[in-house]
């Protein structure tokens, strides 16, 4: 993340995000797959299986990340094989960006919950603790129950971010507010509707 300042003279945080180009590896369409999207391929990937292998042969890339995004129609030039950078984004377009959240490890309820501490005068002694997780009927815990366990590492999505800079010479794509996931992360970024 870094800031810039716009041309009204305020400050804003951007992150910065590497939009190196993405391969059209296959395009669908309603007569063939009974819906309309579009595949895009990331990256190389070192080893490939065969059956993907033969799925990339026609656009000749051997992508490392696959993703399909459903679109009304398919516009010109978009084929098997077309590259796609960042210059599809513009100054000020809206977009919503999709990653993996860090993962936070093994966490207890306070911090994984928002829960309350238990109190520590008048003979109080759990502190940390859950507290009940149940009475006595029905005689089992319900899932879904919120309990200590892996904090963070799920899918994150935020919504409606401004795009502040896109640098099609360097490949670098600006949203204004912060995206979720580490460093070096891959994500998605999806125009709003």
């Amino acid at each position: 993340m870094t800031s810039i300042i716009t041309d009204d003279g305020s400050l804003v945080p951007v992150t910065l995000l590497s939009a190196s180009p993405c391969v059209v590896t296959q395009v669908k369409t309603a007569e063939t797959d009974g819906y309309t999207a579009v595949q895009l391929g990331f990256e190389e990937a070192k080893k490939v299986g065969k059956a993907q292998a033969g799925h990339f042969k026609k656009a000749g890339v051997t992508p490392k990340v696959v993703r399909e995004f459903r679109v009304d129609e398919i516009e010109e030039g978009i084929q098997a094989g077309a590259s796609l950078a960042a210059d599809v984004f513009e100054l000020g377009d809206t977009v919503h960006v999709t990653g993996t959240s860090k993962g936070k490890g093994f966490e207890g309820n306070i911090k994984r919950h928002n829960f309350q501490r238990g109190r520590k005068t008048h003979g109080g002694r759990s502190y940390r603790r859950p507290g009940s997780i149940g009475s006595m009927y029905p005689q089992k815990i319900f899932k879904g129950k919120r309990m200590a366990g892996r904090g963070g590492h799920e899918q994150v999505t935020v919504q409606n971010l401004k795009v502040a800079l896109v640098d099609t010479e360097n490949q670098v794509i600006g949203l204004i507010g912060a995206v979720p996931g580490p460093r070096k992360g891959i994500i998605v970024v999806k125009g709003a509707k």
